[in-house]
């Protein structure tokens, strides 16, 4: 009871009721003020205080509320037909913008008009299966794998229940289904491995796949997996002219085809579907994360085909981002290589799809202001695309009057001198007045050395640390000026380490114009623009030499960027800087992006991991040919690159109708 204090006891009355206008809101009045996972993460810090405080517990609690062998190893099994996975729609506008397509191909391409009607499907969030039957007799199962090969876990499939051993027909097929586990199998398993002392599993995904992958089927068989089987591959008789008709043959042949299906006459029927199990989905034992939606006219399936990764009439409309709770217990300000000082609120860690998250950026003044977050509150966070931690909202009413609001201070120490900062004239960013904290000259260093400027190996961001604090170095041109004897007394510094660093240096004072520029860290200036000022003027003179007016002429670099550079370029200790390092280095003179070949002028956007080279040299070998290179996609962008784990890039190139290159054609076109 010691620890039970007054800020304790508020909080927790503070979760009741919050908790109960959003239950009533979202039960009562069908109104969704917050998402529920958010009022999940809400209940879960509710039931963990009540849990280490349970004399704090009320009978009017929200938390009252009741709702074979081992196998050596796994053998590769070849896909006999090709394992695609979903493009992603996120929103009833991606929905829309996927029927077009739709209706676009069918007008163009096909010779018959036929107004496409969509089946919607639960998509279970499990492991996929891939099934094969000859003459209605179980004989392999695998996974996915990457889409070509997968693993044999045949002796482990054989111990869900759910699965036929043999069909109720003597057909030869091969089908695809989802592996699950339910959510009180999960909670059964989690009670027993507490009891013994053994970590807990996050979530029924991640044991469904850990259990179908177990070298001791025992161990799967004690897991009490299901599956649903929802699509026929490869079939021995005439397949179904629809994919509702599929699935009633794959339940006559005796697989478990989950019962939520529904034919949609057109998009906004399948839009009405995703909505109902955006507030079903949690009452099933099963997992959910979205909806997949097909055209059912196996013609126009036929006609629409695949892409090189997915089925073009086929999409996953994902449910909105997993959202959780957590408190902002600071925020603070970070200070980049050009001096902006970025807001950064430091968290209660907590896990949001699938990491533990314990920092999130806020970007700049105004979106604090819009947030209206202060230091304290109770938020709601995300992940944007599952990748990046966001503030998405502000739970004013669990508010105490105890949090305070972060103003942007007048002085920042780290920014050196008399740690003035300032706001940036017409921006929301804020920076130092002194250009030349050590905070910001460490920021500048790293990214000197970087791989995409001066690419200097084993000077990393700890080497820089430890020559700046003994004064070996204090600007970039001094790295290059270093010696022997300099590094020989420093701590760590072997013979072969020494011998490595100088090597690297020397290797690092012949540089390409682009990365010459981007290494000088102007405000502004990334990767793509320093190509695109070097490009177009073809030595540095003229670019010191260039005014505003100029630079804003280049396509890509507005008025901001212009005025950017011509300031960087006047001031007299930048200037010094430059003419320092042109003492040490040597700018290569290759006439980049003036070859003439099948790449000029054309677009490019590079994800994923290319096998045969690396991100870098592809680029510059895109340049050397004429083409150009960007960060993002658009309509104007005429090719994108795709490697092994390709991510959204590829998503937003189908549905602009981008052309996609795999790594062997892309090699090819450059040839």
């Amino acid at each position: 009871m010691s620890r039970t204090t007054s800020s304790i006891k508020e909080r927790l009355e503070k979760l009741k009721k919050a908790i109960e206008k959003h239950r009533y809101n979202y039960h009562v009045l069908d109104r969704e003020d917050i998402s529920p996972e958010a009022l999940d993460s809400l209940k879960r810090e509710l039931v963990e205080i009540e849990t280490e405080y349970p004399e704090l517990k009320t009978p009017d609690s929200p938390s009252q509320r009741v709702a074979g062998k081992p196998l050596p190893q796994f053998e590769k099994v070849p896909h006999k037909i090709p394992q695609w996975s979903f493009n992603d729609a996120f929103s009833p506008e991606d929905m829309r913008e996927f029927d077009l397509r739709v209706r676009r191909f069918i007008e163009k391409d096909m010779d018959v008009l036929i107004e496409p009607t969509y089946t919607c499907e639960l998509k279970i969030d499990g492991l996929k299966i891939v099934l094969e039957y000859e003459k209605g007799v179980l004989i392999t199962a695998a996974t996915r794998g990457d889409g070509t090969v997968g693993e044999n876990v045949t002796h482990n499939v054989k111990t869900i229940e759910s699965v036929p051993l043999r069909l109720h027909t003597d057909v030869d097929v091969i089908v695809e289904g989802e592996v699950w586990m339910g959510k009180k199998a999960l909670k059964k398993l989690n009670t027993e491995r507490e009891k013994k002392g053994e970590p807990v599993f996050a979530n029924p995904r991640n044991v469904s796949a850990g259990s179908i992958r177990q070298l001791d089927s025992k161990i799967t068989a004690s897991r009490k997996l299901d599956v649903f089987i929802y699509d026929m591959s490869r079939f021995s008789q005439k397949l179904p002219e629809t994919q509702f008709e599929e699935l009633n043959v794959l339940q006559d042949l005796g697989f478990k085809v989950n019962s939520h299906v529904k034919v949609c006459k057109n998009i906004d029927e399948v839009i009405a579907y995703w909505n109902i199990w955006q507030k079903k989905k949690d009452k099933e034992d099963y997992m959910l994360d979205g909806v997949v939606v097909k055209v059912n006219e196996r013609s126009i399936q036929e006609a629409l085909g695949y892409t090189g990764k997915a089925p073009r009439f086929a999409i996953a409309f994902k449910f909105p981002a997993e959202q959780v709770t957590t408190t902002v217990l600071d925020i603070v300000l970070q200070i980049g290589r050009t001096g902006v000082l970025t807001p950064v609120a430091h968290l209660k860690p907590v896990l949001v799809a699938g990491s533990t998250v314990s920092r999130a950026t806020l970007h700049n003044e105004d979106e604090i202001r819009r947030l209206d977050v202060r230091i304290g509150d109770t938020v709601i966070l995300q992940k944007a695309g599952d990748v990046i931690p966001d503030i998405v909202q502000v739970l004013t009413e669990m508010r105490t009057g105890k949090e305070k609001v972060f103003m942007f201070p007048t002085h920042v120490a780290e920014c050196g001198g008399d740690g003035k900062i300032e706001r940036v004239p017409g921006q929301a960013a804020w920076r130092c007045v002194n250009k030349n904290s050590y905070a910001q000259v460490k920021r500048r260093l790293y990214h000197f050395v970087s791989k995409k400027t001066f690419n200097i190996d084993g000077c990393g961001p700890k080497i820089i640390d430890q020559l700046l604090d003994v004064g070996l170095i204090t600007h970039s041109d001094d790295i290059f000026s270093l010696k022997k004897g300099d590094l020989e007394s420093l701590p760590r510094f072997a013979e072969k380490s020494i011998t490595n660093l100088l090597e690297s240096i020397q290797n690092a004072r012949r540089i390409t114009l682009p990365r010459f520029i981007f290494a000088l860290s102007i405000p502004q200036v990334g990767e793509e623009t320093a190509f695109d000022i070097a490009n177009y003027f073809g030595n540095l003179e003229a670019i010191m030499k260039a005014t505003k007016e100029d630079l804003d002429a280049i396509s890509g670099v507005g008025e901001v960027v212009a005025e950017s550079v011509e300031e960087w370029f006047k001031d007299k200790e930048n200037k010094v800087l430059v003419q320092r390092l042109l003492n040490f280095v040597e700018i290569e003179k290759v006439s980049l992006g003036k070859t003439k070949g099948i790449s000029t002028g054309k677009t490019f956007v590079l994800t994923g991991t290319l096998n045969s080279m690396s991100r870098d040299e592809a680029k510059d070998r895109i340049r050397a040919l004429g083409g150009n290179v960007s960060s993002s996609v658009s309509k104007e962008t005429n090719y994108v690159v795709a490697g092994e784990s390709a991510g959204s890039k590829y998503d937003t190139a189908v549905e602009l109708g981008v052309s996609i290159l795999s790594e062997e054609e892309f090699i090819k076109l450059l040839s």
